[in-house]
């Protein structure tokens, strides 16, 4: 038994152009691209899933993989997986973005941890959303949507030399206003409460200046921003859950579908 040049490129060819965008899909999507989750598995997984799905794929463009129309299509790869994991991460990226107004509002902004998802310091109320936020993801069957959504791509957007378009491009730049509207719009309530607290304690300081406000208003708006956190908590995974589905339907609508 032989084997030809030419076959062995195709079927490398078949294999490489889904694994990449997998890869890259998994390298930014949120959860998966966290510093606690290993490279090696999380290639381990790529390769996995891409050796389940390729018998169901669209036969690739025949080209030699050492090629430069190859390394336009590798490109091309992962800028689509980069793409939609960006879509998501502007959703965790929210919940960071609420959390740090509601801790410099409460005046928790000195309490920071290192958010396992970024590998950076951030404030414990944002650590707080985000870690319900990943729960609340796997119970959703996020990742499951995502796996579905990248098989579905490459009968959308085949493999090929050109993938997104320009006015994909445009909207995906555009989305990331969403991290603050949404983000703000989810600590509006504790934003609109403690801005109350601070006008009623600038009124008492006036009417009462002996009284140490420094030593009075700092609890009272730390226990004030923890209720309202408690009270908005089920709206604020409500509106999440509804982020999260704006961005799939992002990404079907505007990202994968072909132009």
């Amino acid at each position: 038994m032989s084997f030809t040049d030419a076959q062995l490129s195709a079927w490398l060819a078949a294999f490489l152009w889904p694994f990449i965008r997998v890869v890259a899909l998994f390298s930014s999507a949120p959860i998966l691209s966290a510093r606690q989750f290993p490279v090696r598995m999380r290639v381990a997984l790529a390769l996995f899933i891409t050796v389940m799905i390729v018998p169901t794929l669209p036969q690739p463009p025949v080209v030699d993989v050492f090629s430069h129309a190859a390394f336009l299509i590798m490109l091309q790869q992962i800028l689509i997986g980069v793409a939609m994991g960006f879509v998501l991460q502007m959703v965790f990226g929210a919940l960071v973005f609420c959390g740090q107004i509601s801790a410099y509002s409460m005046g928790l902004g000195f309490a920071s941890m290192i958010d396992p998802q970024n590998g950076t310091q951030v404030p414990v109320v944002s650590q707080y959303y985000v870690i319900l936020a990943t729960l609340m993801f796997l119970l959703l069957n996020g990742h499951l949507t995502l796996i579905e959504m990248v098989v579905d791509s490459f009968h959308t957007l085949p493999v090929a030399t050109d993938g997104i378009s320009r006015n994909g491009y445009y909207e995906l730049v555009a989305w990331g206003s969403q991290l603050f509207i949404n983000g703000l719009l989810m600590a509006l309530p504790i934003i609109g409460v403690l801005l109350l607290v601070n006008l009623g304690m600038g009124v008492v300081m006036r009417a009462a200046p002996q009284l140490n406000i420094f030593a009075i208003g700092f609890p009272i708006t730390i226990i004030l921003g923890l209720m309202v956190m408690a009270v908005t908590l089920p709206n604020m995974l409500a509106l999440f859950s509804d982020m999260l589905d704006d961005s799939f339907q992002m990404i079907r609508d505007t990202l994968l579908i072909v132009r």
